[in-house]
This record gives structure tokens, sequence and C-alpha cells, in this order.
């Protein structure tokens, strides 16, 4: 058995290509994202990848919609997105393939 905690990982990314990562893999990437309400994060793109976000605890603003604990948002490659975490806030967040730089700043 091993302990660890989601802190010591890049912005909540525990499994993926990219270091630190419990299982480097190019196959995909999986996050635990905490945010405090009010926490945002700027309109981006995967060329890429796909992102699966599942809401676990709280509410958020994506495309201009509000989804809540519970919700699963499919963000296909192309698609453009933002986050505002609604209240506080807590998802699991999916990425297949794993593509290190695959996020583009809108």
């Amino acid at each position: 058995m091993k302990k660890y905690r989601i802190e010591n990982f890049t912005k909540g990314w525990f499994i993926g290509d990219f270091e630190p990562s419990l299982i480097k893999t190019k196959y995909f990437e999986i996050a635990i994202k905490i945010y405090k309400k009010g926490d945002k994060e700027d309109a981006h793109l995967h060329k890429i990848a796909d992102e699966f976000t599942i809401i676990t605890q709280g509410s958020c603003k994506m495309y201009d919609q509000v989804f809540k604990s519970g919700d699963i948002v499919w963000i296909e490659k192309g698609d453009v997105t933002s986050f505002e975490a609604l209240e506080d806030c807590t998802t699991t967040v999916i990425k297949i393939p794993s593509v290190m730089g695959d996020k583009y700043i809108v």
C-alpha cells in the first residue's frame, strides 16, 4: 500500500505522461481539481485530446451553462470552454490521450 496527497501533484494531475505522476502513460491523464468559489480558468481548447470533467462536488460554469455535482461534461477536441467555480467545487478530469502542451489559451 502506498499513500499520496493530491496537493503534491501539479494542479491535481496525478496520472499521465508528465512528472510527477503515479503512473506515467501516454494513453490518458487523470486529475482531481479543487477550486474555491470564484476560481477561474481561461478559455482554452485541446487540439488532440478529449476531456471528460465530472463535477464531484459543488457547481461551476462551463459553456455558459451551470453544472452541478453528478454532471459529466465531455469536452471534445477543438471545443473552446472556460471554467468558473460558482461555489467551492471539486472535479475529476480525464483526458484521452495524455499529450504534453495540448492546451491552447484562446
